[in-house]
């Protein structure tokens, strides 16, 4: 019987592969978003969101647990995670402190949460303030329909309702829209 010892070069080729095969690309999704207040006319920004790593299942569960916790848990939470990305809108970034993929249809819904509001509708309403406790942004955005969409709340306040789902009330009455959604790898 014979044994083969691996060589150096095998041992270092392997090691590489599994680093390569374990860092995760980024995922950009760019869209048109649209705010279309009862009064005035509509008012569009594109939005580029790039997520470099999504969350896994502990990461996920440990926000979960903190939005049913109350309070501004789920906000320190966030403030104290690394930058897994960040959002593009009308001149300003934002950093991304959650994202989360899960299937849906033929593809999957992604959830990208910052620990800061996000504006860019400042300039049409300079002196727009955030309410108490709206201090979190959230992107909702649909791949599994045709045409990809989505939702922005601009300034959250995100809890978990006594069924445990999740609930996110945003500070405006305008909904943020994103349409012309596109992802790419």
């Amino acid at each position: 019987m014979t044994v083969l010892k691996p060589s150096m070069f095998t041992t270092l080729f392997a090691c590489a592969v599994a680093l390569v095969s374990g860092r995760a690309s980024a995922e950009t999704f760019t869209a048109n978003a649209t705010i279309k207040p009862a009064t005035g006319a509509a008012i569009s920004a594109p939005l580029t969101a790039t997520v470099t790593k999504f969350a896994g299942g502990a990461e996920r569960t440990a926000l979960l647990a903190a939005l049913k916790k109350g309070g501004t848990a789920a906000r320190d939470l966030l403030a104290k995670r690394p930058d897994v990305g960040s959002i593009q809108v009308a001149g300003r970034s934002t950093p991304i402190k959650y994202a989360y993929a899960h299937a849906a249809g033929a593809d999957r819904v992604i959830t990208i949460v910052t620990a800061e509001p996000l504006h860019f509708v400042v300039g049409a309403h300079p002196d727009t303030k955030v309410q108490a406790g709206h201090d979190v942004g959230v992107v909702l955005i649909d791949l599994s329909s045709t045409p990809a969409h989505g939702e922005v709340a601009l300034a959250a306040k995100v809890h978990a309702d006594a069924q445990g789902a999740i609930v996110i009330d945003d500070y405006g009455d305008d909904v943020v829209r994103l349409t012309d959604v596109v992802a790419k790898k």
